[in-house]
């Protein structure tokens, strides 16, 4: 394997994330050991003191307990040391005022990854983008810690929060209720439930309707799920 695949490599949705040991500015991370039992976004950010980073991270922060809520816990990423970590922190907290946030903690935690050993082997190295900074990659991992998430966003561009919680609460209701979720499925609309997966069953949701679920055709039915 040439070193520039090795770069590109990345675990895909459905596979164990992989293993590493990392210090952070909340201690060492042992994953998946850390987390343990909780959801996980684990995301990546080109560099410390950057303008799009720092609304990334204020947006984060200033969501932080409504993913613990959801047993969900944010990991960061970039190849710069510890001490730009801690330092670029202090300054979100006591210099920066954006969108109506400041004095902001980032309380969760940051890693160290000079070695760039822990970007490679989540593929947050693109060398068509940089060979020395992260891509803003976010990856939404699961309780066994299977990757169930995978966004990809160029350094020009701020992410999505509310998409990544939205996302979260999505694959939770899945999981719970064994449904899916259409497009721009916010929580309290409508669910989806599971084509049917014969002739017999088919046959029998349309002539024999459940008056909870409305079906628009045999292979599309939508039913009501708890918010």
């Amino acid at each position: 394997m040439t070193e520039q695949n090795a770069e590109v490599r990345m675990p895909l949705i459905g596979d164990k994330a992989p293993s590493f040991r990392a210090v952070s500015t909340q201690g060492e991370i042992d994953f998946p050991k850390w987390g343990e039992g909780k959801w996980v976004v684990f995301f990546s950010h080109p560099a410390d003191f950057t303008p799009v980073c720092t609304t990334e991270f204020m947006t984060f922060a200033s969501m932080a307990e409504d993913f613990r809520k959801r047993n969900c816990e944010l990991l960061g990423l970039s190849i710069d040391s510890i001490y730009a970590h801690i330092a670029w922190l202090r300054t979100i907290k006591e210099k920066i005022e954006y969108n109506g946030m400041k004095d902001l903690e980032v309380n969760f935690p940051v890693i160290e990854d000079l070695k760039m050993d822990v970007a490679r082997a989540f593929g947050m190295l693109q060398p068509g983008a940089s060979s020395t900074q992260a891509v803003r990659a976010v990856f939404l991992i699961d309780p066994k810690g299977v990757v169930r998430m995978i966004m990809y966003y160029p350094s020009s561009t701020g992410r999505n929060m509310d998409e990544v919680m939205r996302v979260l609460i999505a694959l939770q209701t899945a999981d719970k209720h064994g449904i899916a979720t259409p497009a721009n499925w916010q929580p309290g609309d409508d669910v989806i439930v599971p084509p049917p997966g014969s002739c017999g069953t088919a046959k029998d949701r349309t002539a024999k309707p459940d008056p909870d679920v409305k079906c628009l055709d045999w292979f599309m039915c939508l039913k009501k799920c708890p918010k």
